[in-house]
């Protein structure tokens, strides 16, 4: 197949790499010029995927509707914040039926809008699926085995995005539930970032694993409200992906939130990740959300609370320890 992937970050590069070493004709496109010429001149994403070599046959590119035009499929890998900007930059080119792939994780805040919904209010003559689940791009560029979710409206679509992206490391199943993919993709970095709080803040597993399993749930009973079918939570872009994001050094959201445990700001945490922190953007998005759904979101709101109230993180925590005795489940 022709495949542009559409923003050239750490995962953006990863997954060109991985499509191109599938046999397939790859374009790398980033909006930032100084970036392309970084990439084709070092034939690597030093500041943001350095090790990973870039085959000299993927083409990169700051021009976006050559990256568009004659593409089978494009793969949207820019991130959150910058999903509907780009998509609408991108409109007057998409041919039809060309199958977009959204990659990036987070929810809206102005609109509450999971990305393929910000991608279809867009574009109106695409094919749109998504693809997520546990997957650093750190271990994907070094072909560490990973498994994925592919979701669309139609089979065939889903089944386009699996054949495209798998390989005997790359595994990809296939799911019909889009809205629970994408909320347990972007709710799961707002955990993480409590995560990175509870490690900070010098605690131990037992209280990560509590957070961990809570998690999942906060996240679940706010999915089903919305549509999402409980397997999906139970699933790789649920519980799979709220592990890996909550445990590992590759996560910005855990490093961001390791930072603010220890006493800095959300700003002065991201400055020094250095990449964009998708929980920031999506905790107010998500406690609005669950407003609106009348759902108990005790973790969301304690970050809420740190992020955006000056709340210290000392206080949020043992907080959410003696909130009012409840059952597990129901007698």
């Amino acid at each position: 197949m022709k495949i542009s992937v559409l923003g050239a970050g750490s995962w953006g590069t990863a997954l060109a790499v991985l499509l191109c070493e599938n046999g397939h004709d790859v374009t790398l496109w980033s909006i930032d010029k100084r970036e392309v010429e970084m990439i084709d001149e070092k034939r690597e994403q030093v500041e943001k995927l350095p090790g990973v070599l870039i085959p000299d046959r993927i083409a990169v590119t700051n021009d976006l509707e050559s990256s568009i035009t004659g593409r089978d499929m494009l793969v949207l890998a820019v991130p959150s914040i910058f999903i509907r900007s780009t998509s609408k930059s991108m409109a007057p080119f998409i041919e039809d039926h060309q199958i977009i792939v959204n990659v990036s994780k987070g929810i809206e805040e102005s609109t509450l809008m999971n990305m393929t919904d910000v991608i279809e209010d867009e574009i109106h003559n695409a094919r749109v699926g998504v693809l997520s689940g546990p997957s650093h791009a750190e271990e994907v560029g070094r072909k560490i085995p990973t498994t994925v979710v592919a979701g669309a409206h139609d089979k065939a679509t889903a089944e386009a995005i699996q054949d495209a992206f798998m390989n005997p490391v790359f595994r990809v199943y296939t799911s019909p539930d889009m809205i629970g993919i994408e909320l347990g993709a972007a709710l799961k970095n707002v955990i993480a970032l409590a995560a990175g709080i509870v490690d900070g803040l010098g605690f131990g597993d037992n209280t990560k694993a509590a957070l961990i399993t809570r998690g999942i749930a906060e996240i679940t009973r706010l999915g089903m409200a919305m549509g999402g079918r409980p397997e999906t939570f139970a699933g790789l872009s649920g519980i799979g992906d709220l592990i890996v994001t909550c445990t590992s050094t590759h996560s910005r959201n855990h490093n961001a939130g390791y930072l603010i445990g220890q006493g800095k700001t959300y700003q002065e945490a991201m400055d020094e990740v250095k990449m964009v922190v998708e929980g920031v953007y999506s905790a107010k998005a998500a406690l609005a959300l669950a407003k609106k759904y009348d759902v108990e979101v005790p973790i969301t709101e304690q970050v809420n609370r740190v992020l955006f109230d000056g709340v210290p993180v000392k206080e949020a925590v043992p907080s959410l320890l003696l909130r009012n005795r409840t059952s597990e489940s129901e007698w």
